[in-house]
């Protein structure tokens, strides 16, 4: 058996025993519930704490796989989450989430007399904070549409 297959795909060998291990204490598929979530966590920290370079192939493949779903995971609820919000409570929420302080908003708009005017709706966001913000954040720009 070659190391790889013709379409460059790792073969069961290759990627080891310890990898089939950790495909069958949590199957590498999307993770639909706070209970796939929660043990894809468990899986994810006991690898994320091992040593660096103390990981195998396979278990590295399977760490950034695991990685990539729980991220869809955790984007999905945010925008659940956050689009069920007016947009200025969505704003507030994810500066919650990510631990913003009104001064780093402020910093990050470029004034931070601003911040206080926009988070007290004495003041709507223009088009340019708008952009900034869902860069900032990785949300979609519509989130905000309306705030002030």
């Amino acid at each position: 058996m070659t190391t790889q297959t013709k379409r460059g795909r790792r073969t069961a060998r290759e990627l080891g025993d310890d990898y089939l291990e950790l495909v069958r204490r949590f199957p590498l598929r999307p993770v639909r519930s706070e209970r796939d979530y929660n043990a894809a966590l468990a899986v994810l920290d006991e690898l994320a704490v091992r040593p660096e370079g103390s990981l195998s192939r396979g278990e590295r493949d399977y760490l950034d796989t695991l990685t990539l779903l729980v991220e869809a995971y955790d984007e999905q609820q945010l925008s659940t989450e956050a689009g069920a919000l007016a947009p200025l409570d969505a704003l507030k929420y994810l500066m919650e989430q990510s631990g913003t302080t009104q001064k780093q908003l402020g910093e990050l708009l470029g004034n931070r007399a601003l911040a206080s005017l926009i988070l007290n709706r004495h003041r709507a966001l223009s088009k340019t904070h708008i952009r900034i913000l869902s860069g900032h954040f990785k949300v979609e720009p519509g989130l905000f549409l309306g705030a002030g």
